[in-house]
């Protein structure tokens, strides 16, 4: 896995044998020696990784990782800082000030190589949402810049058979507000998994009972928890396990003893990590649903419709087409007079109306789409003929008997005139299929309107 990294040491020499070494594992690599030159190059650059000394003169590491941090430009980018000091409040300084991760020198290059992993695929993972959602903000389909939010209220799963240390874990993230669970087996914790839903699993590689890293494995194929922070601990003998752990997606880690500062500070960057991309995840859902949904009506829009009926139009290899299709497409008879009389802001009114009738009376897997104005279309898999025309049938009645009344009290008259078509026998393309049902719809508004019309094939 190749990556971009960006090395900040005032020390050159340092950064050369740094260099050296990721340039060896296929990493781009680019140095600067303080903490200016980091803040320039991260925005200009965009690195994947930074890792950054915490002792240079001028600006610090901590105050170059707090200004990363805050800065939109960058603060997405995973910050490893790097220091000849390995004192536990040290590390939780570095944590606190919004660093990613914490490595003493001299540095274990197997170590480093094995962080880097996870961070990497989340920097990626973030880079798409970013970018999608720059792309619906630029369309107006989002709203203001992420505030990361507090900890507290979280859920956090602490999965241990030791009392001590479990009780340990407990207390700390307690301190935060973080609601905190424990399980002592596998099967326990797979069980409140599925019970639940959880913003970190701490999981301890010491456990006597069950395989901790099989656990650990489960948790990144199940797609439930597959995205669930795993902050792993370990005893200091067991550097394998965790090495082996990285590899299988883990976050974090801590070794025993516990110091509970540092692992509120690495609980509380994994949680709050989880909440953006929970956050960035829901802001793509919103702006997806949006751009395929009419605002007015709540119904779909044409380009979903198109898609959709694409879909399943669309031939399988060796099933030729795909079931029984039909089409109804729905115009609402006479509106421009509805907006003369009444105004448009009545006749949005009557729109929201109709759609509701209709979305009432259709089955919960039909599609219903406004396809433009006043024109609507319904999807209807799995439908024979007769049973469409009785379903057109049913709309085209309910929406005669619909009771709207404008702002003055008075009866609006509403009727829909329905072109109905389906797929028959042999193939046909979604265009082809809308343009029989186009033309039935025409054939039904020459009649008189108020009626249903079926394609003739």
């Amino acid at each position: 896995m190749t990556a971009r990294i960006l090395i900040v040491d005032d020390a050159p020499s340092a950064t050369r044998l740094m260099a050296a070494k990721l340039a060896a594992e296929y990493y781009q690599v680019s140095e600067v020696h303080d903490g200016q030159a980091a803040l320039d190059r991260a925005h200009d650059w965009q690195p994947d990784i930074i890792l950054l000394d915490v002792m240079m003169p001028g600006m610090d590491g901590y105050e170059t990782c707090r200004r990363l941090k805050t800065s939109d430009a960058t603060m997405h980018i995973p910050v490893v800082m790097i220091t000849a000091l390995g004192r536990a409040d040290e590390r939780v300084r570095g944590l606190e000030a919004g660093a990613d991760d914490f490595l003493v020198k001299p540095v274990n290059f197997e170590t480093l190589y094995a962080r880097l992993k996870p961070l990497v695929r989340l920097k990626r993972l973030l880079d798409e949402w970013r970018m999608r959602g720059a792309t619906a903000r630029a369309l107006g389909l989002q709203g203001a810049a992420l505030v990361l939010p507090s900890v507290a209220g979280a859920r956090a799963l602490v999965v241990d058979d030791d009392d001590a240390t479990a009780h340990a874990a407990i207390v700390a993230l307690q301190a935060d507000g973080i609601i905190t669970t424990r399980a002592r087996t596998v099967a326990e914790t797979t069980m409140m998994l599925a019970a639940m839903p959880f913003d970190l699993v701490v999981l301890s590689l010491s456990m006597a009972s069950g395989d901790p890293l099989r656990l650990a494995s489960e948790l990144r194929a199940n797609e439930a928890t597959q995205a669930v922070p795993l902050l792993l601990i370990a005893d200091k003998e067991t550097k394998d396990k965790l090495l082996r752990g990285f590899d299988l997606g883990a976050n974090d880690w801590l070794v025993r003893p516990l110091d509970p500062n540092e692992l509120r500070a690495r609980v509380r960057n994994q949680i709050r990590r989880k909440f953006y991309q929970d956050r960035l995840h829901a802001d793509l859902d919103s702006a997806l649903e949006m751009a395929l949904t009419d605002p007015l009506t709540g119904c779909y829009n044409q380009r979903y419709l198109n898609r959709h009926l694409a879909g399943l139009l669309a031939p399988r290899p060796g099933q030729g087409n795909v079931g029984r299709v039909s089409l109804l497409m729905i115009d609402v008879d006479h509106f421009k007079a509805v907006n003369d009389r009444f105004g448009h802001p009545e006749g949005d009114l009557a729109l929201r109306a109709i759609a509701d009738t209709l979305r009432a009376r259709v089955r919960a897997f039909d599609a219903i789409a406004r396809y433009g104005g006043e024109e609507f279309a319904v999807v209807m898999p799995g439908t024979l003929p007769p049973e469409a025309l009785v379903a057109a049938e049913r709309l085209r009645s309910a929406i005669e008997n619909l009771d709207f009344r404008a702002a003055d009290g008075s009866k609006v008259a509403l009727t829909i005139s329905i072109g109905v078509a389906h797929t028959g026998a042999q193939p046909i393309s979604a265009d082809a299929l809308v343009r029989q049902a186009d033309a039935a719809l025409y054939a039904a508004k020459r009649a008189g309107r108020n009626q249903v019309s079926q394609a003739i094939i």
